[in-house]
């Protein structure tokens, strides 16, 4: 079911880049590139749980996982090195589980998670183009709702984040795109009204299928500033 979203979403987002492509942009070796992908965002998380202070013995927690819509941008300092900027929004729950596991889901949010990783991508392939990346993600939570449990707050979080990919040029500036990234992360959530606090791991695994389109930015702006002129 996970695969059939993501690449309905995948699949749905190819469109639009096709549709909305600048015509004869396309570069193989172009200094920015956009890709449109689904994603799949897999918590891996826990959480130690406290009533009034003490530790509830064997209480937990688990985060949905979601299938969402995502966009990364490069840009590329060089052949080998990148800077990407990745992001997307989405809503997701969290449930009890262990000994408070009868609690069922005791908060739902949105989050905003932007990622910055650094880079390497290898070019003695042909068209198939590895890389690796290292860098940091933030989320920032927002629309908060504890349900019967009341008003819930989680704090904004910075991680830690992994990643690998391909690249595989079809030829024009076009690729397809498969990516992974391994984030640690870690929040604290406090339901005031319910006298709870959790410090919640997500440590979340993202897997992205995706579409990119490769290009010089000079291009585009150059093309529509002489647009602009005549």
């Amino acid at each position: 079911m996970l695969i059939h979203r993501l690449l309905t979403t995948t699949l749905a987002f190819a469109v639009l880049a096709v549709a909305a492509h600048p015509a004869n942009a396309g570069s193989e070796s172009g200094n920015f590139m956009v890709r449109v992908q689904g994603t799949v965002v897999d918590p891996d998380a826990g959480a130690t749980v406290r009533s009034g202070g003490a530790v509830i013995a064997g209480a937990d927690a688990d985060v949905s996982t979601e299938v969402i819509p995502t966009l990364t941008l490069s840009y590329f300092l060089n052949k080998n090195l990148a800077l990407e900027l990745f992001c997307c929004f989405a809503k997701m729950q969290a449930e009890g589980e262990g000994a408070i596991k009868g609690l069922g889901q005791i908060a739902d949010f949105w989050v905003f998670p932007p990622a910055v990783t650094l880079q390497y991508h290898f070019d003695n392939m042909g068209a198939l183009k590895p890389y690796v990346g290292a860098g940091v993600h933030y989320i920032h939570f927002f629309d908060e709702d504890g349900g019967q449990y009341g008003r819930v707050e989680i704090d904004d979080a910075l991680g830690f984040t992994l990643q690998a990919g391909v690249d595989l040029s079809l030829g024009g500036g076009w690729y397809l795109n498969a990516d992974v990234k391994k984030t640690w992360i870690d929040t604290e959530v406090n339901w005031k009204d319910a006298g709870l606090k959790a410090d919640l791991d997500i440590d979340p695994w993202i897997y992205s299928l995706g579409v990119g389109y490769r290009f010089n930015l000079e291009d585009i702006f150059g093309r529509r500033a002489q647009t602009a002129m005549k």
